[in-house]
């Protein structure tokens, strides 16, 4: 089983519990759906884990998961899960992935009506329920019914197979409807929340909060965007909308008072979340969207700002990006949140494509150089480096790719001479062949700077192999950085297998970078990995692998991820003065 068969599992688990008795299971279903989250976002297969004895390095998966995780690497099944899961029906999963319906719910209708088979489920319930089936139930009614119509009809309008956003693709979206929002006099604050405002890879729907002292007035103006579709709900506080992209946008408002309150309760992931609530009951206290109540006088205190509600539990204000019970809780409770990088402590970067045609292997950049550093003095840099691929190999000669090189960095002195202000990096991204070489020799390399050093091709090697590659591809000493590292395309490509371990400690004993890829698709190293390989105190670099000069503003994203990763400017290479860079690369 791969890892998002076994999440699956985990969180099939956690619902039977749910169904079963949910007070009794408190923990267990805790455990299980944590256990999940973990795993799905795991880079490590769960089976190669077990073939190498390390399933205990899995974050959150106690002894007792892991014997069960153990087995069904060695049998295939789990005896007690097959157990648990003996009476709740297929049928019930399906009917979870709808918003207003939980566990006991979608097992009392499956069970009430026999609905056996998963696929067809949602089709099934929908024509019960407009038959006035449902309402005739006990613990129903016509309210619930109209309910469960409207909720399957969205679920079948809002494409279920369509692939998640990307979060570049998402803030945008997301940035576009708050420019509009903040034309409605009565927004008093705006944020995206949710997996949005940590800054995910890839985003779902799009929710925002606003503060206001009058919702009437700014859900009229939410339900006019320009760009919507359908409207979906409108309540007095909230409203959901389709927007003309398919994608749906739901709002909530509160006022200002508390609406700090609002703002932590549906940012942090559901971990987070649960972690701070057993912590506040320690202290008498419950936590909620609208503030704090207290049990000793069972008043509720409003809190304006986050910063303010994460004091009154002890603890450091936690930035959006690092709330997913990683640890980050406890670093507050301590107050030593590290100060995370911002895009302004980017002096410049090094991987950027031109358009000049040293007859690459891959893709050649559309503008030239010139362009290119005015774009980079427009963004404040110190420095550039440009790193078109590397030649052709199969179509060039040893002589002919150190003879292209030479050309180039001829045309780069002459062309860049006069540029005030930026100054230039000769580098270049150079493929890792299969058998581990660098696709130029050491004669044409002895031209550049440094190289940067990628995989583009033979993603499906085992794993062994695939780490032995890249280490003997970073072990030339022109090779700096490690770029888009993991090889995976957003919605695309899967990363390639790797012992990210081993190739940790190898950069950590050998001055080698990793690459923080800003690309949209890439976004890459992948922020677990990040936050992985700032255990061993690597030093990365953040990119965006420009191949025009407008995808230089993409930088964000890779500071998202970077932030995401809890690194720091000191973590990170082009933070550095030009003077410092060099060297850097020089050692």
């Amino acid at each position: 089983m791969n890892n998002k068969s076994i999440a699956n599992l985990l969180n099939k688990v956690a619902v039977a519990y749910s169904i079963k008795d949910e007070k009794k299971f408190r923990f267990q279903i805790l455990a299980y759906q944590k256990a999940a989250d973990v795993i799905s976002n795991e880079v490590r297969e769960v089976s190669d884990l077990y073939k190498e004895n390390k399933l205990n390095t899995i974050p959150g998966v106690g002894a007792s998961l892991q014997k069960h995780l153990e087995e069904l690497c060695k049998t295939g099944h789990v005896y007690q899960y097959e157990t648990v899961l003996k009476d709740i029906p297929e049928a019930v999963f399906p009917l979870l992935d709808l918003p207003t319906i939980g566990p006991k719910t979608a097992f009392k209708l499956v069970s009430a009506f026999k609905l056996k088979d998963p696929t067809t489920v949602l089709k099934d319930l929908l024509e019960i329920a407009k038959a006035g089936r449902i309402a005739q139930m006990e613990g129903f009614g016509e309210k619930s019914q109209s309910e469960i119509i409207k909720t399957i009809e969205q679920a079948n309008l809002i494409d279920k197979a369509a692939e998640r956003m990307t979060l570049p693709f998402a803030s945008q979206m997301a940035d576009q409807l708050i420019e509009y929002m903040r034309k409605c006099k009565d927004v008093k604050e705006i944020y995206t929340l949710g997996s949005l405002r940590r800054r995910m890879e890839t985003i779902g729907d799009i929710d925002i909060a606003v503060a206001t002292d009058n919702a009437t007035s700014v859900l009229d103006h939410f339900v006019n965007y320009p760009y919507k579709s359908r409207l979906l709900d409108k309540g007095d506080v909230s409203a959901s909308i389709l927007a003309s992209n398919g994608r749906r946008v739901d709002i909530k408002t509160q006022s200002a008072q508390s609406f700090g309150a609002m703002l932590q309760h549906f940012t942090g992931n559901k971990e987070h979340n649960v972690h701070l609530r057993e912590i506040a009951i320690k202290k008498g206290m419950s936590l909620s969207e609208k503030g704090i109540k207290f049990s000793n006088t069972g008043k509720i205190k409003e809190y304006k700002t986050e910063k303010e509600l994460y004091q009154a539990l002890g603890m450091q204000w936690i930035p959006p990006e690092m709330r997913e019970d990683a640890g980050e809780i406890e670093l507050a409770q301590k107050h030593a949140i590290p100060h995370l990088v911002e895009l302004k402590d980017i002096k410049g970067e090094f991987h950027i494509h031109s358009s000049f045609n040293i007859e690459p292997s891959h893709d050649l950049g559309i503008n030239d150089f010139s362009t290119m550093l005015k774009k980079a003095k427009e963004l404040n840099y110190k420095y550039l480096g440009f790193s078109e691929h590397n030649p052709s190999v199969s179509k060039h000669t040893s002589e002919d790719i150190y003879k292209l090189i030479k050309m180039r960095n001829t045309y780069l002195d002459n062309s860049c001479s006069n540029t005030i202000g930026v100054r230039v990096l000769n580098l270049l991204e150079t493929d890792i062949l299969t058998d581990g070489r660098l696709a130029i020799d050491d004669k044409s390399l002895s031209l550049l700077d440094a190289s940067i050093v990628s995989i583009h091709s033979s993603f499906q090697m085992d794993k062994e192999t695939m780490t032995n590659r890249i280490i003997k591809g970073l072990s030339n000493p022109k090779a700096k950085i490690l770029a888009h590292p993991t090889g995976r395309i957003i919605n695309s490509r899967p990363g390639y297998q790797a012992d990210w371990d081993k190739i940790f400690r190898y950069c950590q004993q050998n001055n080698k970078a990793l690459e923080i890829n800003a690309y949209p698709t890439r976004l890459d190293l992948i922020s677990n990995l990040v936050r992985k390989a700032r255990e061993y105190k690597l030093k990365f670099t953040i990119d965006t692998d420009s191949h025009a000069v407008d995808q230089m503003n993409l930088m964000q994203y890779g500071v998202d991820v970077a932030r995401k990763g809890w690194l720091t400017r000191n973590d990170i290479i082009n933070c550095l003065d030009y003077q410092d860079v060099i060297k850097w690369m020089s050692k």
